[in-house]
């Protein structure tokens, strides 16, 4: 069974290969990976250098650890859930420092052309309300556990199905969906001022 859920594996020639030593093989993977870790992680993290400490560090480890990958996974699954462990793992000692608030979240991610719209560019009304929901979004997300953020993230900004949710996190899919609702609700609630403001009738 182990080979066959390796041989439908889409990565599995470049694992194979970067196992035998080939790095130009690793990188592809880093390269096929990094815009969907970048996303992954600077969601959780809300702190751009943050994300990109972290992807140094969650690329590293895969790299040290690719020999002992049996391929009982995807390569997919596989590095999204070190990314997940070391993300989680992060947060917690950050939660520990002295002084941590929303102070610290990055509001920047309006300017980073990764995320933004172009097409709100030319609507400075619209492009107004898209920043400040999006900062509303990051102190939103913010205040949720790591665990609901973590489901939220993947779920919601990432389009990832429950199935795929589970087998990274480790849990049933019943624990995942009860997680996101967990969070929507939060989430309702922190943004429930915000989205009220936006919907009347002149905006």
């Amino acid at each position: 069974m182990a080979r066959e859920k390796k041989s439908i594996d889409p990565d599995a020639d470049l694992v194979s290969r970067a196992q035998d030593g080939d790095t130009r093989a690793f990188d592809e993977l880093v390269m096929k990976y990094s815009r969907k870790l970048y996303g992954l992680v600077y969601h959780m993290t809300s702190n751009k250098e943050d994300t990109h400490d972290l992807l140094q560090d969650i690329f590293a480890k895969a790299y040290r650890s690719l020999r002992r990958f049996r391929g009982n996974s995807t390569f997919y699954t596989w590095i999204y859930s070190i990314s997940v462990n070391m993300t989680l793992n992060y947060l917690k000692k950050r939660k520990r420092r002295a002084g941590y608030s929303f102070d610290d979240v990055d509001s920047g991610i309006q300017n980073d052309p990764a995320f933004i719209d172009q097409g709100h560019q030319a609507n400075p009304r619209r492009q107004s309300n898209i920043h400040e929901l999006q900062k509303k979004l990051n102190e939103a997300m913010a205040a949720l556990s790591d665990d609901h953020r973590s489901v939220v993230t993947m779920f919601d900004i990432q389009g990832m199905p429950h199935a795929e949710i589970s087998a990274i996190l480790g849990v049933s899919e019943g624990t995942v969906r009860s997680r996101l609702y967990y969070a929507h609700k939060q989430l309702q609630g922190h943004l429930q001022e915000f989205t009220g403001r936006t919907h009347s009738p002149d905006q």
